[in-house]
């Protein structure tokens, strides 16, 4: 493959995507490692983002919740547990959900309609006519994002669905889609344009004919997010979603380049609330300052005579109160304006970046509006602006419901949920301390006012009092980490880094179930709020905790003393301010754990554990574009652990530099790469100095190409590694500590392991679901796997066999791996009562053949055979459950030998194994195992 720098700025066709999924499906099944299971490691206390739930009205404890990246989940016990039922289908990402309750058939419109930077591509329509056993594609497959589904209730193959389209790319399957023969055939009943999509649409609950839909405007790069414009509307239909009509323009409802994401709540034919996301600005108002505090503000326009003029004592109050560096203070800014290497407006610019900027706009933000005569007019219900319901995140948000038994009730979903029982002319706040501040998604009990499911970032919530108490419904463990680390100790610790919802910390043994109710202990604890991003832990002390939150906020934690130090960098006065990107990368020198580095735009090192830190670097990115979102920063960093100071790094904007002299001198190695991509990993190998490992993500792109590449020259040259793996963004490589000729990938869809150095892939996806896998990290000493899923929380895996499959074990027809030791008990095949089952041992035995076949394992005391095992064999890893008693033939041949004694029968009428050492053979392998 050449290698020839290009730029693929082209969405992935659909087509290609489709025929992706069926080569999965065909790598699963003939994997070589399709026998090695995963273990879900939780968290199940804290969740990931709601997208939709869909409520039996005959039954309100039977319900569907679908997540926006864990897939769907079945409740008939009112919440008290989940069952998930997408995880056979090619996608867990989820936009909408709709249920017929008498037929049993659930559809489900996938990829979420939430414009976040981790809303996932859906693969179109599936539809399920039995409860999820099974499912079926039934298309618009170039769809992306789909918003809303409305099923006739009195026709289930009558559906009208809502699309959105792509996040990040213009196309023309958006807009409203109707079928009348179950999803056989689609008709397009509405298109504005190949950048407006539709949000959402509602009918009115006694006439299926009456239909309200949102259009909406959107514009999402990588370095901008524009979710308002005069294409965003209100459409009427009056035939069921055959056809539509404008009814926004001239009615009383704001239009124009300002209208953002609308919500709809349908209350009847002519009663409707629309939710509103205006991006016009708010007029400006003289206000008295309450105080001659300096702001931000007045450095924009001061003059350098003026600000020389100002007091020590005022100007230091500022930059105390501002958090300015120790060093800059009003004496030495006031020299540094003086002689001209300072402007006055370097002391407001000194405390933006591309965050700050966004909160600092001031829009409208939510508003409701009300029609009562089918959408000819509307009227904004109230006069105070609704502050802090959206802040500058309204596209996060949008929903909007109606109680059906009372008109004037109304809840407004954002940041808090609001409601309103005066028709929205007021509104209070039903935020509790134990539910989210993201609010997603809310079902309102048609028939029994006060009975609500309310869906948000931190998983679901149920009350039957209006909001006043609320339950969480947090069962699956459906977290969406962005980051995962495993610490050195023999009992080692997991720490993960969730989307919205902190960092997580627990035992990687610990128990995922509702024991912690009882104890009043959950064996997860949060260290960190906001967006939990990367850690690093001090291998000398794991008290010791690097950690933080979005854009490059991050601290040095003394887990022992409860103490947190503020260790972001600071730009100097006068300097541009520093880029972080969301996912702002740190890394602990393995030379030196003092040493820390911390990527910007530049990259950081502190040599005293983030204390103070120096510049190493110039601007490794190409330089930043405008917009509202940071960009033109470093995604990802990794040193050698051959050499100190030979360091790469990963822009988001796709340079990949490296220095291999600790900073002195830096060159860029990504000529010969595609370019523009996303740099989503570079890793050095720990294997042969000159190896390096990228990895390239086309997401924002909406090219869902794979890229995987290998430079054994230091990153001169580049090698493609993707070979067979299914399109699909990739976003984490890791080498295997211990094998060099294994590596482990993730993907936006799934978890891939190659045996050759990339030269082939295999699917390791046993018990793991189709989910983004986001990151990936290497237990060494217990030889674990641990999966950050983005959706599905943590996985684990035993590695040590797979460390062992060489080239020479390969090639054998079998080999039997490490049997793990196992200690005699009393207890064997005992029950403590009549009431539980009798206590029964496993031996795990692992083995490898090289052909799908029968094979059978004997188990040796010696010469003597007391036991066998036939199994069905794949090619490949494989294992076998051996529950350590003897067979009838192996008892009577162990009481003839010579070391004849007693046997005792054990409670349930088995005899097991004394003491002693024993051997597993299949053909010519053995290994062996040890009864203490």
């Amino acid at each position: 493959m050449s290698l020839t720098a290009f730029t693929q700025k082209n969405s992935t066709n659909a087509t290609k995507i489709q025929e992706s999924l069926e080569v999965k499906k065909l790598l699963e099944s003939n994997s070589l490692v399709k026998n090695v299971s995963f273990t879900n490691i939780g968290p199940t206390v804290m969740s990931g983002r709601v997208a939709d739930v869909a409520v039996n009205p005959e039954n309100p404890t039977e319900f569907y919740v679908g997540y926006a990246s864990g897939g769907l989940w079945y409740t008939n016990n009112n919440g008290t547990t989940f069952t998930p039922v997408l995880d056979n289908s090619p996608t867990q990402n989820i936009g909408d959900i709709a249920v017929d309750w008498n037929s049993e058939t659930i559809w489900v419109g996938t990829g979420e309609k939430n414009s976040s930077r981790s809303s996932y591509a859906g693969i179109g329509m599936l539809k399920s006519t039995n409860k999820g056993k099974t499912w079926q594609n039934v298309g618009l497959l170039d769809s992306h994002h789909i918003s809303r589904i409305l099923i006739n209730p009195n026709n289930t193959d009558e559906v009208v669905v809502g699309v959105i389209g792509h996040l990040y790319s213009s196309n023309e399957e958006r807009g409203i889609f109707k079928t009348t023969d179950g999803g056989k055939t689609w008709t397009k009943s509405l298109f504005i344009n190949k950048d407006t999509g539709i949000i959402d649409v509602a009918f009115a609950p006694e006439n299926f004919n009456i239909m309200y839909a949102a259009s909406w405007e959107r514009e999402r790069k990588a370095w901008n997010f524009d979710g308002d414009g005069k294409n965003s509307a209100i459409y009427k239909s009056t035939d069921a979603g055959t056809s539509w009509t404008k009814i926004a323009d001239k009615s009383g409802f704001p239009i124009g380049d300002g209208v953002g994401r609308i919500g709809l709540a349908v209350f009847n034919e002519n009663t409707v609330y629309a939710l509103h996301d205006s991006q016009f600005r708010r007029p400006k108002r003289k206000t008295k300052k309450t105080s001659d505090a300096l702001t931000k503000e007045d450095f924009k326009t001061m003059t350098s005579a003026d600000f020389l003029k100002l007091s020590d004592k005022k100007l230091n109050a500022y930059l105390k109160n501002n958090g300015f560096q120790e060093k800059y203070r009003a004496q030495n800014v006031k020299q540094m304006v003086r002689v001209g290497s300072v402007k006055p407006i370097d002391l407001a610019k000194y405390l933006e970046n591309a965050n700050s900027l966004l909160f600092d706009t001031q829009v409208i933000g939510a508003e409701v509006f009300k029609t009562t005569n089918g959408g000819k007019s509307w009227k904004k219900t109230h006069k105070e602006y609704l502050n802090g319901v959206y802040n500058s995140y309204g596209y996060y948000f949008g929903e909007i419901r109606v109680d059906l038994q009372n008109e004037n009730a109304i809840y407004v979903l954002g940041v808090p949920i609001i409601k309103s029982k005066d028709g929205g002319k007021t509104f209070t706040s039903i935020s509790k301390e134990n539910v989210h501040s993201d609010h997603q998604a809310l079902w309102v009990n048609p028939k029994k006012s006060g009975h609500i499911l309310n869906g948000n970032d931190g998983g679901l919530n149920l009350t039957y009092d209006d909001g006043e108490n609320w339950t969480k419904l947090n069962d699956p463990a459906v977290g969406q980490f962005y980051s995962v680390y495993a610490d050195n100790q023999k009992n080692y610790k997991v720490y993960g880094g969730l989307q919205d919802n902190g960092v997580w910390v627990a035992s990687n043994n610990a128990r995922i179930n509702k024991r912690w109710q009882q104890s009043g202990q959950n064996p997860y604890e949060s260290i960190m709020g906001g967006d939990g991003m990367q850690v690093q832990v001090d291998d000398r002390n794991p008290n010791i905790v690097y950690t933080g939150y979005q854009f490059g906020n991050y601290f040095r934690i003394d887990r022992k003393s409860g103490r947190n130090k503020y260790i972001q960098p600071k730009h100097t006065l006068g300097e541009n301010p520093y880029r972080f990107n969301w996912q702002t990368p740190i890394l602990l020198s393995k030379h030196n754990q003092d040493i820390l580095y911390l990527g910007g735009n530049k990259l950081h090192r502190s040599l005293n554990k983030g204390n103070k830190w120096e510049t190493i670097s110039g601007d490794l990115t190409t330089g930043g574009k405008k917009g509202n979102v940071a960009y033109g920063t470093l995604a990802t960093i990794s040193e050698s652990p051959f050499q100190f100071g030979l360091i790469y790094t990963g822009s988001d904007d796709g340079l990949i530099y490296r220095t291999k002299d600790a900073g002195g001198s830096w060159t860029k190695i990504s000529n010969k790469l595609p370019q523009d991509l996303w740099v989503s990993r570079i890793i050095a190998s720990s294997h042969k100095k000159e190896r390096v490992y990228a990895t390239l993500n086309g997401y924002r792109f909406d090219d869902f190409t794979t890229y995987v590449y290998v430079s054994d020259d230091f990153g001169e040259n580049w090698k493609s590694i993707s070979s067979n793996i299914p399109t699909s963004p990739v976003n984490v490589i890791k080498e295997d500590p211990e094998n060099a000729n294994l590596l482990y990938l993730g993907t936006d869809n799934g978890l891939y392991v190659s045996f050759n150095q990339g030269k082939s892939w295999e699917a390791f996806s046993k018990n793991l679901p189709n989910v983004a896998v986001h990151d990936l990290v290497i237990q060494p000493t217990a030889k674990h796997l641990i999966v950050a899923t983005h959706g599905r929380s943590l996985y684990k895996a035993n590695i040590a066999p797979l460390q062992k499959m060489n080239s020479d074990i390969l090639e054998k027809s079998s080999y039997v791996f490490f049997i793990d030791n196992i200690r005699k008990s009393r207890n064997w095949g005992r029950s403590f009562s009549q009431w539980r089952d009798a206590y029964t041992p496993e031996i795990t035995i692992p083995f490898y053949v090289n052909s799908d076949r029968k094979i059978t394992l004997d188990i040796y005391k010696e010469d003597i055979k007391v036991n066998y095992i036939s199994i069905e064999a794949d090619k490949g890893y494989n294992e076998a459950v051996f529950d350590v008693t003897f067979s009838k033939k192996g008892k009577k041949n162990f009481e003839k030998g010579s070391e004849k004694s007693a046997l005792k029968k054990a409670q349930n009428d088995k005899y097991y194994l004394p003491k002693g050492k024993y051997v597993v053979k299949i053909d010519d392998a053995k290994s062996k195992f040890e009864i203490k």
